[in-house]
């Protein structure tokens, strides 16, 4: 007898259990199906921010910045020992392109998003506590911003979301290779292979959270859901030797403008990430040799004493999926796409791009565009009151 699932989700990344979590919240059945192991892709290769989007209002992207400022708050207190707060600081010197009143124009807004709350406000430093900054130069420095954002481990982040999943009674198939779905008008017809097995099983939706791998899966649904028009993004990151004891720092690139970040992690620093258009196959992404120089010369620029000629002590690339327009990366929107196979009932669901911080937000999202179509279950909790744990090994 085949096995049948509310929903099955193909991806172990940060979206895929937070689906799984939404799902199994809601009282359905779940199944999650992961090719290697859960954050093997994007989600364990992030910045590891759980940051509001400060720069996102440049953009005027505010729905994306005030649900992200909400999830920050709420994954604060869910999930303490994952989600830690962390200062952040902005030092605006000659050459920068924006002025002081502009950042603290800026950050006043991100406030105002935040609700005022403790974690909301920020400070001018005075030059006297200038000095006490990791080192950072300050020949030219005419202001130093501080405001407070966090910052958790992502891959640790998406294990305990799936643990909270699995705990409500969803089930993961890992490592597990989607094989086809086969849309009929009551459900999906599901095969994997686990183990060296091909298993089949019926769900009422099917969802497609494998980010940059999206398109693969939908190459194996029948029929094919609609293509959404996106590119891929590469990120990389490097890993200083180094201490940063006062916190991460957001800095402009002077060569392009650009802003990175420069924080602490695991007793170094890692510095990201950048922006490089990707093409090929997503098993393939790694860092370039140019990126590596980039944030290497630019972290130089402020931290002389992170800018040397040791070798990285790591490196790692992610990628992002964006939608496919005109322009610099940074501009594109952020806001995540929940695409359907049908506007009332859609029976496949693809998620293309989101945010790390909200990821709670979008399976919430994606749970009320399937609510047509999945069978009414008792709810066995909420997903913005579960605390979330670190994993158990």
């Amino acid at each position: 007898m085949t096995d049948h699932y509310d929903i099955a989700i193909v991806g172990g990344g940060i979206h895929g259990v937070g689906v799984a979590q939404a799902a199994a919240a809601a009282g359905h059945s779940v199944l999650v199906i992961e090719a290697r192991a859960l954050a093997a892709g994007t989600s364990s290769r992030s910045s590891k921010l759980i940051h509001g989007g400060l720069r996102y209002l440049e953009t005027g992207q505010l729905r994306v910045v005030r649900e992200c400022v909400r999830e920050r708050a709420l994954l604060l207190r869910l999930a303490p020992a994952l989600v830690r707060p962390q200062q952040f600081h902005l030092p605006i010197y000659r050459h920068t392109r924006r002025r002081p009143w502009q950042i603290r124009s800026g950050l006043s807004l991100y406030a105002a998003l935040g609700g005022f709350r403790g974690a909301a406000r920020f400070r001018r430093l005075p030059p006297a506590e200038w000095g006490d900054l990791d080192g950072l130069v300050t020949d030219d420095l005419q202001a130093v911003y501080a405001y407070m954002d966090a910052q958790t481990d992502d891959a640790a982040l998406t294990r305990a979301v799936m643990q909270s999943a699995l705990a409500l009674g969803a089930q993961l198939a890992v490592p597990a290779r989607f094989v086809s779905g086969r849309v009929d008008g009551g459900g999906v017809e599901v095969e994997y292979e686990e183990d060296g097995t091909r298993r089949a099983c019926r769900v009422d939706a099917l969802v497609n959270a494998a980010g940059p791998w999206a398109s693969q899966v939908n190459d194996a649904v029948s029929p094919r859901p609609r293509s959404v028009e996106v590119e891929l993004v590469q990120g990389a990151h490097v890993l200083l030797a180094g201490t940063l004891r006062r916190g991460i720092y957001y800095l402009e690139v002077p060569s392009d403008r650009r802003a990175i970040f420069a924080m602490p992690w695991e007793e170094a620093v890692l510095v990201g990430t950048t922006e490089t258009p990707f093409a090929g196959n997503p098993d393939n992404v790694r860092p370039q040799t140019e990126e590596i120089a980039y944030l290497r010369d630019a972290v130089g620029r402020y931290f002389p004493n992170l800018g040397g000629d040791d070798e990285p002590l790591d490196a790692f690339a992610g990628l992002r999926v964006l939608p496919a327009t005109r322009g610099a990366a940074f501009r594109r929107s952020r806001e995540t796409i929940i695409d359907g196979d049908d506007p009332r009932t859609p029976r496949v669901i693809t998620i293309y791009g989101g945010k790390l911080t909200a990821y709670r937000a979008t399976a919430e999202r994606v749970m009320e565009r399937l609510a047509a179509t999945l069978p009414l279950r008792p709810r066995r909790a909420r997903t913005d009151t579960l605390p979330l744990e670190p994993a158990s090994a």
